[in-house]
C-alpha cells in the first residue's frame, strides 16, 4: 500500500472517530457528525473554541495550522495533559484520537485552563498560536510538507496548480543548515521583496535522518536548485550563471544593463543562499550515481538503454494549419493552455507541447495541414557568440537538449581520470559541491594544491529532467543534483486548480506518478 493511500486511510478513520465517537464521549450527538460545518461547528464547541474558526479552516495554508490546534485543544480536552501526549496529538493525531474514540482512553472533562483563571482572547491566541507554529515546523521539516507547482517544467505528470505533499521522510530528512528563520518562509520574509527571512551568523553542517529508502529512477523529487547559490533578484527566474554567460560577469556584477521595456537596472541586486535556503524545483529522476545517461533525437537512454517513457510526457511541436486555431477548443478538447502555445511569424507554425495521446487526437482535426516533433540538432549552440545554454556550458561540447550525452553521473566512491577534456563536466561537482580547492596550471590539474589526474566522488549525485521535456529548465542546462540537495519525494496531489477551468477534481487525491 503506497504512503498516499495510507494517509488518506488514517485520515478517513480520524473523521469517522471523531465526528461519531467522540461526539459521543464529550455528550453530544454523534448524528450531528454527518452534517458538514455542523460537525466543525459542534467541535469547536467541545473545545470551547469560538464558532467563527470554522472560517479559518476554510483558508488554505491557515487550515493546517489550525486543524493542529484543535488537534491539541481536543486531546486535552479528554484529559491527555502531559507534553508527550499533546506532541502526539500534534503530530499523530489519527494514533490519538483512534484510542479516544474506540479504546475510550482518557475522560472528557472540557479545556484546561493552567492558571485557574478565565483566558483573555490575547492569551488564547498567542498559545495556540506560538504552539501551532512549533508542531508545523517540526511536521514540516522531518515529516511532509506542502508544495505547490510553480512552472509547466512536469506537465501533464504534474501541472501548474497542483498542491503536492512531498515525503521528507521518502528519502530522509534533511536538517536546516540555517535553522534561525522566519516560519513558513523559504528564503525571503513575506511583503518583501529581497529581505532575507534567516540568519546566517548560525549554520548547520549538513545531516540527514535515515529514511524509508534512496532516490530511485523515475522518482518525483522535490531538490533545492544547485545553480541557486547566487541570485540576480530582478531575473530569479534565470540562473546567475547563465546570465554571466550572455551578459558578461563584470556586467552583471556591476549591474551595468538597463532593461529596454521598464528603464530599471535589468539585474538588481546579487544574493548569495546557502543551499536549504536555494529556490526549491520538482523534476523526474531519470539517472543516479553511476549510470550513463545519453539523449538521442529526443529519447532518452540509460546504460545504452533505451527508456520507457512517462505516460504523459510532452514534447514541442510545429503545427501548421489551415485556418486560425479556437483556443477554447484547444483548452476543451486537448486541454491545452494558450499561455503555452507560441507562433512562429517566419514559418507561420504553431509551436505547443503535446503529450502522445493529444497528438493523436490533433492529427485527425481537419484544421491541421502538417505536424512535426521538435528536435535540436547537436552543434546548435557552437557558435562563437553562444551563451552555451547546454551543460557543461562549454565550447568543447556541442550538446543539445534533445542530442545530449553520453555523460557519466558521479557516484560516491566511485573514482574517475581526469583529464582537460572531461574536466569542464566534473568541475562545479568537486569545487563547489564538495567543497574543493581546484586549479589549473600549465594544462595540469590540481586539487587541494596537489597534482593529480584522479579523483574520487564523496557523495552521490543525481540528473533530473522534466516531463515536458521542451519546456524545462534541469540538468540538460545545468547538471547533477547533488545529494545534500534532495528535499524529498512528490507523492500526493491533495489539491488542483486550473485558471482557465477551475478546480481539476480528476485530479484531487491522486498519487504522483
Amino acid at each position: 500500500m503506497s504512503i498516499p493511500v495510507i494517509v488518506l486511510v488514517l485520515l478517513i478513520g480520524v473523521y469517522f472517530a471523531t465526528w461519531f465517537k467522540l461526539f459521543e464521549r464529550a455528550g453530544e450527538a454523534s448524528w450531528k457528525g454527518f452534517v458538514p460545518f455542523l460537525n466543525i461547528v459542534v467541535w469547536l464547541k467541545i473545545v470551547k473554541r469560538p464558532w467563527w474558526w470554522l472560517f479559518l479552516l476554510l483558508v488554505p495554508g491557515v487550515n493546517l495550522i489550525m486543524l493542529i490546534v484543535l488537534n491539541v485543544e481536543t486531546s486535552k480536552a479528554f484529559n491527555l495533559r502531559s507534553t508527550q501526549e499533546q506532541w502526539l496529538a500534534a503530530v499523530i493525531p489519527h494514533w490519538v484520537f483512534i484510542q479516544l474514540a474506540y479504546q475510550n482512553k482518557g475522560e472528557y472533562v472540557g479545556p484546561y485552563d493552567w492558571t485557574g483563571k478565565k483566558k483573555g482572547m490575547a492569551r488564547e491566541w498567542g498559545e495556540a498560536i506560538v504552539f501551532a507554529v512549533v508542531a508545523a515546523t517540526i511536521i514540516r521539516t522531518l515529516i511532509m510538507e506542502a508544495y505547490t507547482i510553480p512552472t509547466p517544467s512536469m506537465e501533464k505528470s504534474l501541472m501548474v496548480g497542483d498542491y503536492l505533499f512531498v515525503s521528507k521522510m521518502s528519502y530522509g530528512p534533511k536538517l536546516p543548515n540555517t535553522p534561525v528563520s522566519f516560519p513558513f518562509a523559504h528564503h525571503t520574509l513575506p511583503f518583501t521583496k529581497n529581505t532575507k527571512s534567516y540568519l546566517e551568523w548560525f549554520k548547520l553542517p549538513y545531516f540527514r535522518l535515515p529514511g524509508f529508502g534512496d532516490v530511485e529512477r523515475m522518482d518525483a523529487v522535490v531538490f533545492n536548485f544547485p545553480e541557486g547559490d547566487t541570485v540576480a533578484t530582478n531575473l530569479q527566474e534565470v540562473g546567475y550563471y547563465q546570465l554571466c554567460r550572455e551578459y558578461g560577469k563584470k556586467n552583471v556584477i556591476a549591474n551595468r544593463m538597463t532593461n529596454p521595456q521598464t528603464g530599471q537596472k535589468l539585474f538588481g541586486e546579487l544574493v548569495v543562499r546557502p543551499v536549504d535556503k536555494k529556490e526549491n524545483y520538482i523534476k523526474r529522476c531519470v539517472g543516479i550515481g553511476g549510470d550513463v545517461i545519453e539523449v538521442r533525437e529526443g529519447q532518452l537512454y540509460i546504460n545504452n538503454a533505451k527508456v520507457e517513457n512517462p505516460s504523459q510526457l510532452q514534447y514541442d511541436y510545429n503545427v501548421k494549419t489551415k485556418d486560425r486555431l479556437n483556443p477554447k477548443l484547444l483548452k476543451d478538447r486537448y486541454d491545452i493552455t494558450t499561455q503555452h502555445i507560441r507562433f512562429n511569424q517566419q514559418t507561420k507554425e504553431y509551436i505547443m507541447p503535446l503529450a502522445q495521446d493529444k497528438l493523436d487526437d490533433l492529427v485527425k482535426n481537419p484544421v491541421i495541414d502538417t505536424i512535426y516533433r521538435k528536435v535540436v540538432p547537436k552543434g546548435t549552440y557552437s557558435s562563437p557568440n553562444s551563451s552555451y545554454p547546454i551543460f557543461p556550458n562549454h565550447k568543447d561540447y556541442d550538446w543539445s537538449e534533445d542530442n545530449f550525452g553520453p555523460l557519466w553521473i558521479p557516484a560516491e566512491g566511485e573514482s574517475i581520470d581526469l583529464t582537460m577534456d572531461n574536466l569542464p563536466l566534473y568541475e562545479r561537482a568537486i569545487r563547489v559541491y564538495e567543497g574543493n580547492k581546484l586549479e589549473v596550471k600549465n594544462k595540469q590539474i590540481y586539487i587541494d594544491d596537489k597534482l593529480t589526474n584522479k579523483y574520487t566522488f564523496k557523495m552521490d549525485y543525481y540528473f533530473m529532467m522534466g516531463d515536458n521535456r521542451h519546456r524545462s529548465a534541469d540538468s540538460r542546462f545545468w547538471g547533477f543534483v547533488p545529494k545534500d540537495h534532495i528535499v524529498g519525494k512528490a507523492v500526493f496531489i491533495w489539491f488542483s486548480t486550473d485558471d482557465q477551468t477551475g478546480i481539476r477534481w480528476n485530479r484531487v487525491f491522486n498519487t504522483v506518478k
